[in-house]
């Protein structure tokens, strides 16, 4: 256990040492990098993003995790409140959940009417595509997790006193509307995956191969001048029009 751990965190301090030197490229170049993270409940969106950002630059990035909407944002289009977060010139913008709360909470949840949820997967291709030909670089992450690992990680927050603030009334639905999520998803990402706006499966059993897969992905986007990397392993990340027959059902 001892020597799986010590080269977790070899080959993590070596993907984060190459991701600062990228990011630091990045922040050169002028690049806008817009990365989400989106998943189940407990798939890892908090570990994965705390590993990507530990080193980043503080001034040039920033993790977005919005509240549920007040009643103007309500009334409001619905991507508007997420444009005043898009990233500037040589910052990363990481969104833990995003936009596409409507394309997986709301409906299943009843926040939502079957027609706002339908027109979110008619425009949310639209909107990255006007983000992506503006140039920013988008990143779509869908962090996958089993039923069972689901139910542990649930049970383990309850039980675990630092992990108060992740535990949530909406945990509980997790588990009992867990097909409805399933069918949920499968919609969206077949109605949103897009070759300007791919989405990109991870295999999160493993939290700690998720992470450092997560980071090799990002570096693969970005491909920072004189950087060599391993890709990310195929059995843990996989485009989303691959994912029929991989996803937890």
């Amino acid at each position: 256990m001892g020597k799986k751990k010590d080269d977790y965190d070899r080959t993590l301090e070596k993907l984060q040492i190459q991701w600062v030197e990228a990011q630091a490229w990045a922040i050169e170049h002028g690049l806008r990098t817009l990365i989400v993270f989106e998943g189940r409940d407990s798939a890892g969106k908090d570990g994965a993003i705390k590993r990507l950002t530990e080193y980043m630059s503080p001034r040039q990035t920033r993790v977005v995790a919005l509240p549920k909407p007040n009643e103007r944002e309500t009334s409001q289009w619905y991507f508007q409140r997420y444009v005043a977060h898009l990233p500037a010139a040589g910052e990363t913008v990481i969104l833990n959940r995003s936009w596409y709360n409507r394309g997986g909470v709301e409906p299943v949840m009843g926040f939502c009417t079957p027609g706002q949820h339908e027109a979110f997967l008619r425009e949310a291709p639209l909107f990255e595509r006007m983000l992506t030909d503006d140039g920013i670089v988008l990143i779509k992450f869908w962090l996958d997790i089993s039923r069972e690992e689901q139910a542990k990680r649930l049970a383990e927050r309850v039980a675990d006193p630092l992990k108060r603030f992740k535990v949530s009334p909406l945990d509980a639905e997790a588990q009992a509307r867990w097909d409805a999520y399933s069918q949920a998803r499968d919609q969206m990402l077949a109605a949103t995956h897009a070759r300007r706006a791919p989405w990109t499966i991870v295999a999160t059993d493993d939290k700690k191969l998720a992470r450092l897969n997560v980071i090799r992905h990002v570096l693969t986007r970005l491909d920072c001048p004189g950087q060599v990397h391993h890709r990310p392993d195929k059995a843990i990340v996989f485009p989303g029009d691959q994912a029929a027959g991989r996803l937890a059902p």
